[in-house]
């Protein structure tokens, strides 16, 4: 292909997206297909020859869409959202066509200039303390993560490279696998199962500590548990702190965790994945207070800002501490201004060493819609879950689980795990709209998250028009099948 075919092509494909976007709604939200399904309508080895893009082109249709989950539908309640926009997947193509792997400054100037002053226009707008901000020679700054999952990871490995050479200067006498044996991490038993994974990776013990009655972890619930752990000897050194959790996006109470942490010398991050963006609207920002105390502070844009995967931002109140932990300096990959002030070079605030330029994501859409723009969306969403919030309240057979403040709503139908579970499977089957479950305590609960960028007040509607007919069936088969036992 060259670029004169690359033109028309390009065009083709721009068109194809802009249709499969507008008309998604059409399609069936979730795929009608067994797993393996792929294989058999596709060639056993790649081609000797070359195939035009037409023959490609067509089989997108045929192969892969009738495999796809649709996320951007507005009928797809599952999950949390994922981000996308006309101007972000702009940015993606530019980001594409440049190709830079942007590891050093000298890799790429731009990419990474643009990447610190992006989580600066960022910070600000979710009103982080200065000290999280790299400005011209703070100590602080961001970073463009992969995800959140290595997000946590970063920095609960940085915490451990703190804590052990902390340890060794005031024990020498005690090995690295010595301390390494009597770290503890922390997190609430509501934390997502990558903050698990982190500890698994990073090789150190993990906690749960139990959420209260609002599903949230509360100062003496840690303090307790810290307690209890350097009386046998341990050594408490990382806590995630969650807001917005998965299940039911509860706020762990930062204000009561954060003196806690700093007094115990203990590294504490905040996850905040889904709820961050919120963030951004001053009338939810109080649910951040007590980021102060934090020493690492993680959400995705590409969660609910508009921004296509991949954009996890990471904000660090002391960057020496990230670098610290991962700084490796081969001759190959020095340069002459990396001892400059001004420079960041990412690779030593990352697991990976190359890099996309996904800045120019957050710039074209901080551009182009505005920080009003993006308030409205965010606000839009969480009007919607109030919406469905209400509908529910307003049908007896059902409940809530968790209190609603952003755009998850958690419900059931009051009885038996095994009749809720039925329901989600009706629902699922007849894949007009898509749900996901969790477990809250003993029960099992259906969640419902508003996703789309374009989901309206008539598909809430729809979507609980549909659950409640379905809801009806069902316990009238059930009562049959249990009058007939």
């Amino acid at each position: 292909m060259d670029a004169a075919e690359f033109r028309k092509r390009g065009k083709e494909m721009v068109d194809y997206v802009a249709d499969y976007l507008e008309k998604i709604e059409k399609r069936q939200v979730f795929p009608d297909v067994e797993p393996g399904y792929l294989r058999p309508l596709i060639a056993d080895c790649a081609p000797q020859d070359p195939e035009s893009f037409e023959d490609v082109f067509k089989d997108i249709e045929k192969i892969i869409m009738p495999g796809v989950t649709h996320w951007h539908s507005p009928y797809f309640f599952a999950y949390f959202p994922a981000a996308s926009s006309f101007p972000a997947l702009l940015a993606d193509m530019l980001c594409g066509g440049i190709g830079c792997v942007g590891f050093s400054w000298a890799a790429s100037p731009a990419c990474t200039e643009l990447e610190t002053v992006m989580l600066d226009w960022l910070g600000k707008m979710v009103n982080l303390p200065e000290e999280f901000l790299a400005g011209k020679d703070g100590q602080g700054g961001g970073v463009i993560q992969g995800s959140a999952s290595e997000a946590t990871l970063i920095a609960l490995l940085a915490a451990r490279t703190k804590i052990i050479r902390q340890v060794q200067s005031e024990k020498p006498e005690l090995t690295e696998t010595e301390i390494m044996g009597r770290l503890v991490a922390y997190a609430s038993d509501l934390a997502h199962s990558s903050v698990e994974r982190a500890a698994l990776i990073g090789a150190v013990k993990i906690k749960n500590v139990p959420s209260d009655d609002t599903f949230s972890v509360c100062g003496s619930a840690l303090k307790k548990i810290l307690d209890e752990d350097k009386a046998a000897g341990l050594i408490p050194f990382f806590f995630c702190a969650t807001l917005g959790t998965t299940p039911c996006c509860s706020f762990d109470k930062l204000l009561e965790l954060g003196p806690i942490c700093n007094k115990e010398n203990i590294w504490m991050h905040i996850d905040a994945a889904y709820a961050g963006s919120a963030f951004i609207c001053p009338e939810f920002r109080h649910l951040l207070n007590g980021v102060e105390f934090a020493d690492s502070f993680n959400f995705n844009p590409h969660k609910w800002l508009l921004v296509n995967f991949d954009c996890s931002a990471m904000w660090v109140k002391k960057r020496s501490d990230l670098i610290g932990a991962f700084k490796l300096e081969p001759l190959y990959l020095q340069h002459h201004h990396q001892e400059s002030g001004l420079v960041t070079d990412y690779r030593h605030w990352q697991i990976p060493l190359g890099r996309r330029f996904r800045s120019l994501k957050l710039w074209f859409v901080l551009r182009m819609y505005g920080v009003k723009g993006l308030q409205e969306h965010i606000r839009k969403h969480i009007r919607l879950s109030h919406q469905f919030e209400y509908l529910v309240l307003q049908d007896e057979r059902f409940e809530i689980c968790a209190e609603v403040v952003l755009g998850l709503v958690c419900f059931r139908l009051k009885g038996s795990n095994e009749l809720n579970e039925a329901l989600l499977k009706s629902i699922n089957d007849a894949k007009k709209i898509h749900l996901v479950p969790c477990h809250l305590r003993e029960k099992f609960v259906l969640r419902f998250a508003i996703c789309s960028r374009t989901v309206e007040s008539t598909h809430i509607k729809f979507a609980w028009q549909h659950i409640s007919q379905l809801a009806t069936d069902l316990l009238k088969t059930w009562e049959q099948n249990h009058h007939q036992q």
